[in-house]
């Protein structure tokens, strides 16, 4: 094992070791935003039927092939046909029927002319009225075709599918009720430090509430998993070594926060190590350089640091592939744009540095602004920030104006710009 291994590096070796999850049928809106795990296919033709694109009037295409405003085509409104509805009749030479959108092409008509361009002549525009036409109208015009959207028997969502909102609607439309999706990992998010107490108490000398456990069980949640904040472990190496073997027993992943160094009550390698195969206990970037990962009886566990902004970044640039990877996602890594630094960044660390940035669009492209303040140990610059800015290796400043990667927070990473 590497005692220092690059970001993507670490990214790579965390996605060898794990795989999807099996799966599970889930109902059509437990569906939205999750990955099919087989392949589904319409029942029937969508739409089943050729219908109106809008509210007009149902004819043959040739009944209007003279049509002009010099010469104007007059015909009969002989029936009106509302969605839902099926006219069974006959279109003559000089009629037409009034249709509304959504409702069955009639059987003997080939096009629709849409009534705002229809004058009425006589009448309401309803059955018995008297309508003009002034032009032509194109076959097949206006008119939806039967198996449009998808033909029966046609697969509609393959395996790797992300099921969107729309495609929850596409689904429906198509007979299917419930979707089979990679199953969503249950994860154990364990903070420890003695000096930790709950958000709910006041912290008294020495001590500070316990953030971390809820930012993770955030990000969890955001990145598709279903959290479980177990209680605090105090800086022990039996404690610890306890709560991570009955957390591998009941979860899908184990995620700790603190004790992830060298120091003196900074056990989770060690943990990991006894229990299970340590494979990365350091990462070239900050925050976050402390990145403990390993198995233990084929369950990932996570150690981050217990400062917030590293193990923040940590969870981004490791932990949440992982997670995705887990529920059949394909694509693991933020977007990245390039912008304009607003400032200069000086640069004293060789490490990759990912600043807590704000970036915004402008008519020249994109500027980012690194926060002033980027202590390890901050969440509220994170709230105030939307990307982060990445400093490569070495010892390079930038200027303002230089360019610089940013990775952008908080969207999907199929989003592509």
């Amino acid at each position: 094992m590497r005692e220092m291994i690059s970001p993507e590096e670490a990214r790579q070796l965390v996605l060898d070791h794990v795989s999807p999850l099996d799966s599970e049928e889930v109902s059509l809106l437990e569906a939205v935003g999750r990955v099919a795990a087989t392949d589904i296919a319409s029942d029937i033709d969508v739409s089943p039927f050729a219908h109106s694109a809008m509210d007009g009037f149902a004819l043959r295409a040739n009944q209007l092939a003279g049509a002009s405003v010099a010469s104007p085509v007059t015909l009969n409104v002989i029936a009106e046909e509302g969605a839902g509805e099926v006219f069974t009749g006959t279109i003559g030479p000089n009629e037409c029927v009034r249709i509304m959108t959504g409702a069955p092409l009639p059987s003997d008509a080939d096009s629709v002319v849409k009534y705002e361009v229809v004058t009425v002549v006589d009448g309401d525009g309803k059955t018995g009225s008297m309508v003009s036409f002034d032009a032509p109208i194109a076959y097949r015009k206006n008119v939806r075709e039967a198996g449009e959207d998808a033909r029966a028997g046609q697969r509609v969502v393959a395996v790797g599918d992300v099921i969107s909102s729309a495609g929850v609607g596409f689904l429906a439309s198509c007979g299917a009720v419930s979707v089979r999706t990679y199953r969503r990992p249950r994860v154990a998010v364990i903070a420890t430090g003695t000096e930790l107490v709950e958000p709910t108490e006041v912290p008294g000398p020495g001590k500070i509430r316990n953030s971390n456990s809820y930012a993770m069980a955030a990000c969890v949640q955001q990145a598709g998993g279903i959290p479980n904040v177990l209680p605090i472990v105090p800086d022990s190496f039996e404690a610890l070594s306890a709560a991570v073997a009955s957390a591998c027993k009941n979860y899908d992943l184990v995620l700790t926060t603190g004790g992830a160094a060298n120091g003196d009550y900074d056990f989770i390698k060690q943990v990991v190590a006894d229990q299970g195969d340590l494979f990365m206990t350091t990462v070239n970037m900050r925050p976050g350089k402390a990145q403990t990962f390993g198995l233990i009886d084929g369950v990932p566990v996570f150690g981050l640091s217990g400062n917030p902004a590293a193990a923040y970044v940590g969870f981004q640039m490791l932990v949440r592939p992982v997670l995705r990877k887990m529920q059949g996602f394909s694509r693991f890594e933020h977007t990245c744009v390039r912008a304009r630094l607003s400032k200069d960044v000086k640069k004293k660390d060789p490490r990759r540095i990912y600043l807590r940035s704000t970036i915004e669009k402008d008519e020249n492209g994109y500027s980012v602004t690194p926060a002033g303040n980027q202590s390890s140990g901050l969440f509220g610059v994170i709230q105030r920030s939307n990307c982060l800015a990445i400093m490569p290796e070495g010892l390079e400043s930038k200027k303002a104006g230089d360019m610089v990667e940013c990775l952008l927070l908080d969207i999907p990473e199929e989003l592509v710009l």
